[in-house]
């Protein structure tokens, strides 16, 4: 892939993700990748797999917005940073839904092949979302 396609596909994956396009997010994934994000608990195996992770997440957090900053590409690997937001206003986890708002920073590595995502690492303070949302308290130092 060129620069050029890939800055197109990560355009269209985030105009996707901030449709709440599920169907189009994975569009771009290999049958057999792997996602690794704090959400998921750990790895995630297989586009229908990753799928159902997406609707889960937009599912808690159905105004989810992903704000992206930088789009950094060396050959078939990719970083984008940016920021993650939302609110629970629909639970997760088993958790009920607390209505509180949440923004982290995150940064979203992708190891590419043959135009398709292989491999995605999603790198955010997830302990910090659970306690920005009230669903995790935490002592004041």
């Amino acid at each position: 892939m060129t620069r050029e396609d890939i800055t197109a596909m990560f355009t269209r994956r985030y105009d996707a993700w901030n449709r709440r396009d599920t169907a189009a997010l994975v569009k771009d994934l290999s049958e057999d990748c792997v996602v690794d994000s704090p959400f998921a608990g750990g790895q995630t195996h297989g586009r229908a797999a990753v799928e159902d992770v997406h609707r889960s997440f937009f599912q808690a957090f159905p105004d989810a917005r992903l704000q992206w900053d930088d789009l950094l590409i060396d050959g078939e690997r990719v970083m984008l940073t940016g920021r993650l937001s939302g609110t629970d206003t629909g639970g997760f986890m088993h958790i009920p839904p607390t209505g509180r708002s949440f923004d982290i920073p995150l940064l979203l590595f992708y190891k590419l092949r043959n135009g398709l995502i292989v491999y995605e690492r999603r790198i955010y303070d997830f302990t910090g979302m659970l306690v920005q949302v009230g669903a995790l308290k935490a002592k004041p130092i």
